[in-house]
């Protein structure tokens, strides 16, 4: 049982430390240039703003 609690407290702080990053950041999250953005034929990454997903290798 008291592995169960160490490793879902290891989790929490974890998650607790990502929120605080994202805090002071002040940032959005951003994704890959292969994503969202590229499933409608032609649409523009809003990251990189490129058209073609196969040049999102680099």
């Amino acid at each position: 049982m008291s592995e169960l609690f160490l490793s879902f407290l290891i989790i929490l702080i974890a998650f607790f430390g990502f929120a605080i990053g994202l805090i002071f950041r002040n940032q959005p999250i951003k994704g890959s240039c292969g994503g969202m953005a590229n499933l409608e034929n032609g649409s523009t990454c809003d990251i990189c703003g490129r058209t073609d997903p196969q040049n999102c290798k680099d």
